[in-house]
């Protein structure tokens, strides 16, 4: 009996430690603490070909909690990149890179005021002339997270993509 309490109670100290390991996120990464383990889907309101863009994104912790990752896919694999975000003790920043199934790579830089994630960003190897993004993610009182953006190509600064998204435990991350 008293054998059986000591196996339950350390049975019980592992789960709690395993869960706590979970949860557990470096300082910087606080903030994000509320999208870690949960997949979001976005509708584009600017699609500029007149069909609906869906992104699908999921955002999980890793790396012991001193990172976060995070993959994303636009209609059904259209398009879709990784990022991992993490501290740079350095420049003592939050930074980031972001790696995309069209060929080219970001990193940025990412910082919070109140409720809004802004982060900038330089690109290498776009296609279309985009050197620069600047972005602004904002959680709103329904629960639901709007981004907007704007993109620095061939020199002058554009309207970039604007989404909405909810939580979507269901939805899948879907790579080609």
């Amino acid at each position: 009996m008293i054998r059986t309490k000591i196996c339950l109670t350390a049975m019980l100290l592992l789960v709690c430690s395993a869960l706590f390991a979970q949860e557990n996120l470096s300082e910087h990464l606080a903030p994000l603490k509320p999208f870690i383990g949960k997949t979001w889907v976005g509708t584009f309101n600017n699609s500029s070909d007149g069909k609906q863009t869906i992104d699908v994104s999921r955002w999980e912790r890793a790396l012991n909690g001193q990172a976060v990752r995070i993959l994303h896919s636009i209609n059904n694999g259209e398009y879709g990149g990784e990022s991992i975000l993490y501290w740079d003790k350095e420049k003592k920043s939050l930074v980031y890179y972001y790696f995309t199934t069209a060929g080219f790579m970001t990193h940025g830089t990412m910082s919070f005021n109140g409720n809004k994630i802004i982060s900038r960003e330089t690109v290498s190897g776009n296609e279309n002339g985009i050197t620069e993004v600047k972005s602004v993610g904002e959680v709103l009182p329904d629960g639901t997270m709007r981004s907007t953006s704007q993109y620095l190509q061939n020199g002058k600064w554009v309207e970039g993509h604007s989404a909405t998204y909810k939580e979507s435990p269901d939805a899948k991350v879907i790579f080609k």
